[in-house]
Protein backbone atom coordinates (compact mmCIF):
# COMPACT_ATOMS: atom_id res chain seq x y z
CA UNK A 1 0.00 0.00 0.00
CA UNK A 2 1.00 3.60 -0.59
CA UNK A 3 1.34 5.76 2.38
CA UNK A 4 -0.49 8.98 2.60
CA UNK A 5 1.09 11.75 3.62
CA UNK A 6 1.63 11.94 7.81
CA UNK A 7 1.14 15.77 7.85
CA UNK A 8 -2.32 15.73 6.53
CA UNK A 9 -5.71 14.80 8.43
CA UNK A 10 -7.10 12.79 6.19
CA UNK A 11 -8.71 9.91 7.05
CA UNK A 12 -7.14 7.89 3.62
CA UNK A 13 -4.39 5.78 5.23
CA UNK A 14 -2.92 4.51 2.08
CA UNK A 15 -3.91 3.50 -1.40
CA UNK A 16 -3.08 0.64 -3.55
CA UNK A 17 -4.15 -0.09 -7.18
CA UNK A 18 -6.42 -3.30 -7.13
CA UNK A 19 -5.04 -5.91 -9.25
CA UNK A 20 -5.29 -9.83 -8.90
CA UNK A 21 -5.85 -10.63 -5.82
CA UNK A 22 -6.96 -7.66 -4.03
CA UNK A 23 -5.27 -6.16 -1.10
CA UNK A 24 -5.86 -7.32 2.49
CA UNK A 25 -5.58 -6.94 6.01
CA UNK A 26 -5.67 -8.71 8.87
CA UNK A 27 -8.40 -10.63 9.75
CA UNK A 28 -8.52 -10.84 5.38
CA UNK A 29 -6.58 -13.32 3.85
CA UNK A 30 -7.85 -12.52 0.19
CA UNK A 31 -10.34 -10.73 -1.88
CA UNK A 32 -10.80 -11.32 -5.52
CA UNK A 33 -13.63 -10.08 -7.97
CA UNK A 34 -14.01 -12.04 -11.08
CA UNK A 35 -16.14 -10.58 -13.74
CA UNK A 36 -16.68 -13.20 -16.34
CA UNK A 37 -18.91 -11.64 -20.07
CA UNK A 38 -19.40 -15.77 -20.49
CA UNK A 39 -21.45 -16.36 -23.87
CA UNK A 40 -24.50 -18.30 -24.32
CA UNK A 41 -23.88 -21.94 -22.65
CA UNK A 42 -23.65 -25.13 -24.65
CA UNK A 43 -25.64 -28.64 -24.24
CA UNK A 44 -23.07 -29.01 -20.99
CA UNK A 45 -23.69 -25.93 -19.77
CA UNK A 46 -20.34 -25.04 -21.16
CA UNK A 47 -19.20 -22.13 -23.71
CA UNK A 48 -20.89 -22.32 -26.74
CA UNK A 49 -18.01 -21.31 -28.38
CA UNK A 50 -14.54 -23.13 -29.34
CA UNK A 51 -11.78 -23.35 -26.26
CA UNK A 52 -9.00 -23.42 -28.78
CA UNK A 53 -6.00 -21.64 -27.56
CA UNK A 54 -7.03 -22.19 -23.66
CA UNK A 55 -5.02 -23.71 -21.26
CA UNK A 56 -8.00 -25.91 -19.60
CA UNK A 57 -7.25 -26.74 -16.09
CA UNK A 58 -5.26 -23.17 -15.69
CA UNK A 59 -6.98 -20.74 -17.76
CA UNK A 60 -7.17 -17.51 -15.87
CA UNK A 61 -6.74 -15.93 -19.18
CA UNK A 62 -9.69 -13.17 -19.53
CA UNK A 63 -9.45 -14.07 -23.38
CA UNK A 64 -12.64 -12.40 -24.89
CA UNK A 65 -13.64 -11.39 -21.52
CA UNK A 66 -13.85 -14.77 -19.33
CA UNK A 67 -11.74 -17.74 -18.30
CA UNK A 68 -12.88 -21.19 -17.50
CA UNK A 69 -9.88 -20.90 -14.52
CA UNK A 70 -9.50 -24.56 -13.30
CA UNK A 71 -12.92 -26.17 -15.54
CA UNK A 72 -12.46 -28.55 -18.13
CA UNK A 73 -15.87 -28.20 -19.58
CA UNK A 74 -17.83 -25.65 -17.58
CA UNK A 75 -15.93 -22.71 -16.22
CA UNK A 76 -14.95 -22.68 -12.54
CA UNK A 77 -12.89 -24.51 -9.46
CA UNK A 78 -13.22 -28.48 -9.44
CA UNK A 79 -12.84 -30.02 -6.32
CA UNK A 80 -10.15 -28.68 -4.04
CA UNK A 81 -9.73 -29.11 -0.53
CA UNK A 82 -9.28 -26.55 2.78
CA UNK A 83 -8.72 -25.91 6.37
CA UNK A 84 -8.38 -23.45 8.80
CA UNK A 85 -10.43 -20.23 7.81
CA UNK A 86 -13.43 -19.61 5.78
CA UNK A 87 -14.67 -18.56 2.40
CA UNK A 88 -17.35 -15.67 1.88
CA UNK A 89 -18.79 -15.50 -1.84
CA UNK A 90 -20.78 -12.54 -2.37
CA UNK A 91 -22.53 -13.04 -6.21
CA UNK A 92 -23.65 -10.26 -8.05
CA UNK A 93 -25.09 -11.80 -11.57
CA UNK A 94 -24.85 -15.78 -12.94
CA UNK A 95 -25.22 -18.90 -11.01
CA UNK A 96 -22.64 -20.61 -8.85
CA UNK A 97 -23.22 -24.67 -8.09
CA UNK A 98 -21.36 -25.79 -4.92
CA UNK A 99 -21.06 -29.47 -3.47
CA UNK A 100 -18.34 -30.53 -0.92
CA UNK A 101 -17.12 -33.12 1.02
CA UNK A 102 -19.48 -33.20 3.99
CA UNK A 103 -22.28 -34.48 1.09
CA UNK A 104 -23.86 -30.66 1.23
CA UNK A 105 -24.73 -28.64 -1.94
CA UNK A 106 -26.19 -25.82 -3.62
CA UNK A 107 -27.42 -23.60 -6.70
CA UNK A 108 -27.60 -19.57 -5.83
CA UNK A 109 -26.62 -16.66 -7.10
CA UNK A 110 -27.66 -13.35 -8.19
CA UNK A 111 -27.25 -11.41 -4.82
CA UNK A 112 -27.01 -14.69 -2.64
CA UNK A 113 -23.84 -15.15 -0.42
CA UNK A 114 -22.52 -18.26 0.78
CA UNK A 115 -20.24 -18.45 3.67
CA UNK A 116 -18.32 -21.39 4.36
CA UNK A 117 -16.32 -22.82 7.28
CA UNK A 118 -13.49 -25.21 6.05
CA UNK A 119 -12.10 -25.68 9.92
CA UNK A 120 -10.75 -28.97 10.33
CA UNK A 121 -11.14 -29.51 6.30
CA UNK A 122 -13.28 -29.77 3.64
CA UNK A 123 -12.92 -30.80 0.26
CA UNK A 124 -15.11 -28.59 -2.22
CA UNK A 125 -16.36 -27.30 -5.30
CA UNK A 126 -17.71 -24.30 -7.23
CA UNK A 127 -18.46 -24.47 -11.02
CA UNK A 128 -20.27 -22.07 -13.05
CA UNK A 129 -23.23 -23.31 -14.88
CA UNK A 130 -23.94 -21.44 -17.90
CA UNK A 131 -27.65 -22.17 -18.49
CA UNK A 132 -28.50 -19.66 -20.58
CA UNK A 133 -28.58 -20.94 -24.63
CA UNK A 134 -30.19 -18.11 -26.14
CA UNK A 135 -27.93 -15.01 -24.73
CA UNK A 136 -24.65 -14.39 -22.77
CA UNK A 137 -24.13 -15.56 -19.04
CA UNK A 138 -22.50 -13.09 -17.32
CA UNK A 139 -20.97 -13.67 -13.70
CA UNK A 140 -19.40 -11.49 -11.07
CA UNK A 141 -18.70 -12.22 -7.46
CA UNK A 142 -16.59 -11.41 -4.75
CA UNK A 143 -14.72 -14.73 -2.96
CA UNK A 144 -12.71 -13.13 0.29
CA UNK A 145 -11.13 -15.51 2.62
CA UNK A 146 -11.40 -14.90 6.07
CA UNK A 147 -9.34 -16.42 8.99
CA UNK A 148 -10.24 -18.15 11.78
CA UNK A 149 -7.81 -17.49 15.31
CA UNK A 150 -5.61 -20.28 16.61
CA UNK A 151 -8.02 -22.20 18.38
CA UNK A 152 -11.12 -22.30 16.06
CA UNK A 153 -8.88 -23.44 12.83
CA UNK A 154 -9.89 -26.90 13.90
CA UNK A 155 -13.87 -26.92 14.26
CA UNK A 156 -15.97 -28.70 12.27
CA UNK A 157 -16.35 -27.77 8.53
CA UNK A 158 -19.77 -25.58 8.09
CA UNK A 159 -21.75 -23.74 5.61
CA UNK A 160 -24.22 -20.82 5.92
CA UNK A 161 -26.45 -19.10 2.76
CA UNK A 162 -27.98 -15.91 3.04
CA UNK A 163 -30.21 -15.81 0.54
CA UNK A 164 -30.68 -11.90 -1.29
CA UNK A 165 -34.31 -11.73 -0.33
CA UNK A 166 -33.04 -12.06 3.63
CA UNK A 167 -30.65 -9.59 3.94
CA UNK A 168 -30.35 -6.82 5.32
CA UNK A 169 -30.38 -3.25 2.93
CA UNK A 170 -30.89 0.01 3.16
CA UNK A 171 -31.17 3.05 0.58
CA UNK A 172 -30.95 6.52 2.16
CA UNK A 173 -30.98 10.09 -0.53
CA UNK A 174 -28.74 13.03 0.18
CA UNK A 175 -29.80 16.60 -0.16
CA UNK A 176 -30.08 16.59 -3.50
CA UNK A 177 -32.15 13.09 -3.87
CA UNK A 178 -29.44 11.17 -4.57
CA UNK A 179 -29.84 7.32 -3.43
CA UNK A 180 -27.36 5.42 -2.04
CA UNK A 181 -28.22 1.49 -1.28
CA UNK A 182 -25.80 -0.42 1.18
CA UNK A 183 -26.14 -4.00 1.63
CA UNK A 184 -24.87 -5.52 4.75
CA UNK A 185 -23.69 -9.03 4.25
CA UNK A 186 -22.11 -8.83 7.80
CA UNK A 187 -21.73 -6.56 10.94
CA UNK A 188 -23.77 -3.76 11.71
CA UNK A 189 -24.27 -0.16 10.39
CA UNK A 190 -26.74 1.49 12.31
CA UNK A 191 -29.91 0.11 12.65
CA UNK A 192 -28.67 -2.29 9.36
CA UNK A 193 -27.42 -5.43 11.04
CA UNK A 194 -26.33 -8.52 8.69
CA UNK A 195 -27.51 -12.22 8.81
CA UNK A 196 -25.99 -14.61 11.85
CA UNK A 197 -22.43 -15.85 10.56
CA UNK A 198 -21.56 -19.24 11.32
CA UNK A 199 -21.52 -19.94 14.86
CA UNK A 200 -17.62 -20.64 14.68
CA UNK A 201 -16.28 -17.69 12.44
CA UNK A 202 -14.36 -14.31 13.95
CA UNK A 203 -17.52 -12.51 12.60
CA UNK A 204 -19.19 -14.33 15.76
CA UNK A 205 -17.58 -12.73 18.20
CA UNK A 206 -18.49 -9.33 19.40
CA UNK A 207 -14.98 -7.90 19.89
CA UNK A 208 -14.23 -8.83 16.17
CA UNK A 209 -16.25 -5.54 14.68
CA UNK A 210 -16.40 -7.68 11.55
CA UNK A 211 -18.30 -5.79 8.57
CA UNK A 212 -18.44 -6.95 5.14
CA UNK A 213 -20.65 -4.15 3.01
CA UNK A 214 -21.51 -3.33 -0.46
CA UNK A 215 -22.06 0.06 -1.51
CA UNK A 216 -23.93 1.53 -4.39
CA UNK A 217 -24.16 5.55 -5.36
CA UNK A 218 -26.49 7.14 -7.60
CA UNK A 219 -24.18 9.45 -10.36
CA UNK A 220 -23.23 12.42 -8.09
CA UNK A 221 -24.50 11.05 -4.62
CA UNK A 222 -23.15 12.03 -1.62
CA UNK A 223 -22.82 9.53 1.50
CA UNK A 224 -21.20 9.40 4.98
CA UNK A 225 -19.27 6.16 5.76
CA UNK A 226 -19.92 5.74 9.81
CA UNK A 227 -17.07 5.14 12.11
CA UNK A 228 -16.30 1.71 13.24
CA UNK A 229 -17.13 1.08 16.79
CA UNK A 230 -13.74 -0.95 18.01
CA UNK A 231 -10.85 0.83 18.60
CA UNK A 232 -8.31 -1.62 17.62
CA UNK A 233 -10.96 -2.14 13.95
CA UNK A 234 -8.86 -1.67 11.00
CA UNK A 235 -10.88 -0.92 7.30
CA UNK A 236 -10.24 -1.29 3.69
CA UNK A 237 -12.41 0.23 1.04
CA UNK A 238 -12.32 -1.06 -2.27
CA UNK A 239 -13.38 1.36 -5.18
CA UNK A 240 -14.27 -1.29 -7.95
CA UNK A 241 -17.17 0.51 -10.27
CA UNK A 242 -17.56 3.91 -11.65
CA UNK A 243 -14.76 6.81 -13.07
CA UNK A 244 -14.74 9.10 -10.14
CA UNK A 245 -14.89 9.31 -6.31
CA UNK A 246 -13.69 11.49 -3.48
CA UNK A 247 -13.00 10.93 0.45
CA UNK A 248 -13.01 13.84 2.54
CA UNK A 249 -12.51 16.09 -0.62
CA UNK A 250 -10.12 14.38 -1.99
CA UNK A 251 -10.32 12.71 -5.83
CA UNK A 252 -9.31 8.43 -5.64
CA UNK A 253 -8.50 7.58 -9.06
CA UNK A 254 -11.07 4.32 -10.23
CA UNK A 255 -9.74 0.92 -9.53
CA UNK A 256 -7.77 1.69 -5.92
CA UNK A 257 -7.94 0.28 -2.70
CA UNK A 258 -7.77 2.42 0.24
CA UNK A 259 -7.33 1.77 3.47
CA UNK A 260 -9.06 4.63 6.29
CA UNK A 261 -8.92 5.31 9.57
CA UNK A 262 -11.58 3.59 10.83
CA UNK A 263 -12.17 5.45 13.74
CA UNK A 264 -13.67 8.67 11.82
CA UNK A 265 -16.66 9.34 9.85
CA UNK A 266 -15.78 9.46 6.05
CA UNK A 267 -17.68 11.75 3.26
CA UNK A 268 -17.75 9.95 0.04
CA UNK A 269 -18.94 11.67 -2.96
CA UNK A 270 -19.73 9.69 -6.60
CA UNK A 271 -18.73 10.73 -9.95
CA UNK A 272 -21.10 11.43 -13.13
CA UNK A 273 -21.58 7.38 -13.27
CA UNK A 274 -22.71 5.09 -10.81
CA UNK A 275 -20.04 4.00 -7.99
CA UNK A 276 -20.00 0.63 -6.31
CA UNK A 277 -17.75 -0.03 -3.60
CA UNK A 278 -16.84 -2.74 -0.94
CA UNK A 279 -15.79 -2.64 2.33
CA UNK A 280 -14.26 -5.03 4.44
CA UNK A 281 -13.40 -4.32 8.23
CA UNK A 282 -12.71 -5.66 11.15
CA UNK A 283 -10.06 -6.31 14.61
CA UNK A 284 -7.11 -7.74 13.99
CA UNK A 285 -6.80 -11.57 14.56
CA UNK A 286 -3.42 -10.55 15.55
CA UNK A 287 -1.58 -13.90 15.51
CA UNK A 288 0.81 -15.68 12.80
CA UNK A 289 -0.12 -16.87 9.38
CA UNK A 290 1.27 -19.85 7.82
CA UNK A 291 -0.40 -20.12 4.47
CA UNK A 292 0.18 -22.92 0.99
CA UNK A 293 -2.07 -22.57 -1.00
CA UNK A 294 -5.69 -23.95 0.01
CA UNK A 295 -4.48 -24.12 4.19
CA UNK A 296 -4.25 -21.59 6.14
CA UNK A 297 -2.27 -22.35 9.66
CA UNK A 298 0.05 -20.67 12.63
CA UNK A 299 2.85 -22.34 12.05
CA UNK A 300 4.35 -24.09 9.15
CA UNK A 301 4.37 -27.39 11.08
CA UNK A 302 0.49 -27.26 11.12
CA UNK A 303 0.78 -26.60 7.02
CA UNK A 304 2.67 -29.88 6.98
CA UNK A 305 0.24 -32.00 9.06
CA UNK A 306 -2.61 -29.94 6.98
CA UNK A 307 -1.27 -31.89 3.69
CA UNK A 308 -0.41 -35.08 5.85
CA UNK A 309 -3.79 -35.34 7.12
CA UNK A 310 -5.25 -34.22 3.77
CA UNK A 311 -3.29 -37.34 2.04
CA UNK A 312 -4.69 -39.72 4.61
CA UNK A 313 -8.09 -38.47 4.87
CA UNK A 314 -9.06 -36.50 1.91
CA UNK A 315 -11.31 -34.75 5.03
CA UNK A 316 -13.91 -37.26 4.33
CA UNK A 317 -13.52 -38.34 0.80
CA UNK A 318 -15.72 -36.78 -2.50
CA UNK A 319 -18.95 -38.51 -2.49
CA UNK A 320 -19.83 -36.95 -6.02
CA UNK A 321 -19.43 -39.08 -9.05
CA UNK A 322 -17.53 -36.15 -10.90
CA UNK A 323 -14.71 -33.04 -9.69
CA UNK A 324 -17.20 -30.77 -11.23
CA UNK A 325 -20.49 -31.31 -10.62
CA UNK A 326 -23.16 -29.30 -11.54
CA UNK A 327 -27.26 -29.40 -11.00
CA UNK A 328 -29.95 -29.55 -13.94
CA UNK A 329 -30.24 -26.76 -15.84
CA UNK A 330 -33.85 -26.07 -15.49
CA UNK A 331 -33.06 -26.37 -11.25
CA UNK A 332 -33.50 -23.48 -9.28
CA UNK A 333 -31.92 -21.69 -6.30
CA UNK A 334 -31.11 -24.28 -3.39
CA UNK A 335 -29.51 -25.39 -0.52
CA UNK A 336 -29.50 -29.44 0.71
CA UNK A 337 -26.91 -29.23 3.81
CA UNK A 338 -24.97 -32.10 5.51
CA UNK A 339 -27.90 -33.81 7.80
CA UNK A 340 -30.62 -33.47 4.70
CA UNK A 341 -31.85 -30.11 5.70
CA UNK A 342 -32.67 -28.39 2.00
CA UNK A 343 -33.80 -24.66 1.71
CA UNK A 344 -35.28 -23.83 -1.53
CA UNK A 345 -35.80 -20.08 -2.97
Amino acid sequence: MQPMPTTTASPILATQPLGFPWPTIDPFLFCVHHNDAYPRGNADMGPATPLHGRNLGQDFSGKDGWSMYHGQTIPGFPSHPHRGFETVTITRQGLIDHSDSLGATARFGGGDVQWLTAGKGIVHCEMFPLVQTGQANPLELFQIWLNLPARKKMVEPHFTMFWREDMARACTQDAHGKTTEVTCVAGQMGNLRGLPPPPDSWASQPESDLAIWTIRMEPGAHWRLPAATGPQTRRMLYFFQGSALTIAGQPVPPGTAIELAASQDVDLVGGADTTELLVLQGRPIGEPVAQYGPFVMNTEAEIHQAFADYRRTEFGGWPWGASDPVHPREQGRFARHAGGRVETR
